[in-house]
């Protein structure tokens, strides 16, 4: 059962839903749709049941943006249209409490034979805003648009990146508490789209709570504070962005874990594949350098474990503040609990506002790798990196792949989609510790290295033109 506001007291939660369902009924012929609807009270079906979705329960607090992600067919859009009162649940409950604007699919809600104008004044009254409100938020609403004349055009006649840029300006420009939005952002020029988040930002300054649904894991890792990751219409994750994301992944693997890779055909050749990393040696700091990562979640495919992980300076001691431009060096053991072809291990450095600012694994640093590691073995990992990155306090996340021998040997032919699609992940540690990047000090020549994320390579050069005469 659906209400439009919550009791008093709940503080400062805008969306509750409690077991939420939708059930649909398929058909293999179309008279069975008619016999379903005419005999249905009769206690007899015609159809199948598929429920879309099952048991969905989660709180959105006022001024969060929330994601919801997984694959194809998994019930996003279904749950945001429900969310958004275009679709009834058929079990359990959900309360919304303030106005919501929906941007779902494309030119939804706006009628193609009226003009743009008309379909802004339309969705404003929809929406319970009178017209002399709407013809106040009119300019501003054209001004983000920024389509020109097309304005007072059928909306028919209008490009998918206008139907967008006129669907976003309407669901920002009329002062909505909650903001649904599945996949909208994916459409228009990296103009239009750094314009809404920059709008999305103040919007969430302001109480807006946001609702993103998206195929894009960079976006709901940058800008969703909770994700809900849906699987087959059930919930198969309810937390922290970064972690549903890359639980994701695993969803989108390919690979069976429970069958063994192709192994050497001999002890000899099973030896010879792992020789390369046995041959290798660097430094693996003292015990007391190492985390305490005992209480921190692993997400795995239950085929390895992290046992260690640490963070230096270039001198080998544990740091957690470094200067501008010194190097970091993480160090991560994994405990290999099943037979594997080429280990890929990397490190994430996250940002307080949840951007990757730099990612690199093994694979693209070109380090010189085993093609087997058997049962029972430990791959460690050393990564520096220098640390040419803005001022502030970051996070960094941990992770182990692997790949055949197979693509490994062809990975200089193989496009990046496809190089990476052939990754099996294997464990994640989100969040693995942190660490601050402070000013250098008094006696470098300026203090600050640079400004923005990070500092990119190049040269500046500065020349005077004498004045003629």
């Amino acid at each position: 059962m659906s209400s439009s506001a919550y009791p008093f007291g709940l503080g400062d939660t805008v969306i509750k839903t409690q077991n939420l369902g939708k059930l649909y009924h398929l058909y293999d012929r179309p008279s069975d749709r008619l016999k379903h609807t005419l005999f249905w009270r009769f206690g007899r079906s015609y159809g199948r049941p598929f429920w879309a979705l099952q048991d969905i329960s989660f709180d959105i607090k006022k001024g969060e943006t929330f994601g919801i992600i997984g694959k194809n067919g998994s019930g996003k859009s279904t749950l945001l249209q429900i969310l958004a009162g275009i679709l009834k649940e058929t079990t359990g409950q959900i309360s919304v409490q303030g106005r919501v604007a929906a941007l779902l699919e494309l030119g939804s809600g706006f009628n193609p034979e009226f003009t743009g104008r008309e379909n802004v004044m339309l969705n404003g009254l929809i929406l319970g805003i009178p017209r002399i409100a709407m013809e106040e938020k009119f300019v501003e609403i054209a001004e983000f648009a920024d389509i020109g004349d097309f304005i007072d055009q059928p909306v028919k006649l209008y490009s998918s990146g206008m139907f967008v840029r006129l669907a976003f300006a309407v669901a920002i420009g009329v002062d909505a508490d909650i903001l649904l939005i599945d996949e909208a952002l994916a459409v228009g020029d990296i103009f239009f789209r750094q314009k809404c988040y920059k709008k999305l930002e103040a919007l969430r300054q302001k109480g807006v709570s946001i609702l993103l649904v998206s195929h894009s894991m960079n976006e709901v890792e940058q800008f969703c504070d909770r994700a809900l990751l849906l699987n087959e219409g059930q919930m198969a994750y309810l937390g922290q962005a970064i972690e549903a994301v890359k639980r994701y992944y695993f969803l989108q693997q390919k690979t069976d874990f429970a069958a063994p890779p192709v192994l050497p055909g001999s002890q000899e050749e099973a030896q010879a594949a792992i020789t390369p990393a046995l041959e290798q040696d660097f430094y693996w700091p003292e015990p007391d350098a190492f985390l305490d990562i005992s209480a921190l979640h692993q997400t795995s495919n239950m085929l390895a474990r992290c046992t260690a992980v640490a963070l230096c300076d270039q001198n080998g001691h544990s740091c957690f503040a470094f200067q501008q431009g010194q190097t970091a060096s993480f160090f991560f053991e994994y405990e290999i609990y099943g037979d594997i072809e080429v280990p890929v291990g990397g490190a994430e450095i996250v940002n307080e506002k949840g951007i990757i600012v730099h990612g690199k694994n093994s694979l693209l640093y070109e380090s010189e790798a085993p093609a087997f590691v058997p049962k029972g073995s430990r791959v460690r990992f050393r990564q520096d990196i220098k640390l040419e990155i803005a001022t502030g306090e970051y996070t960094f996340n941990l992770g182990l792949a692997s790949i055949d021998r197979d693509t490994y040997a062809r990975r200089t032919s193989l496009a990046h989609p496809e190089l990476a699609s052939r990754m099996t992940i294997l464990n994640i540690i989100p969040s693995a510790g942190t660490f601050a990047v402070v000013y250098r000090a008094q006696d470098q020549t300026v203090q600050l290295l640079h400004f923005g994320v990070a500092n990119l390579p190049g040269q500046c050069q500065v020349k005077v033109i004498q004045p003629s005469g």
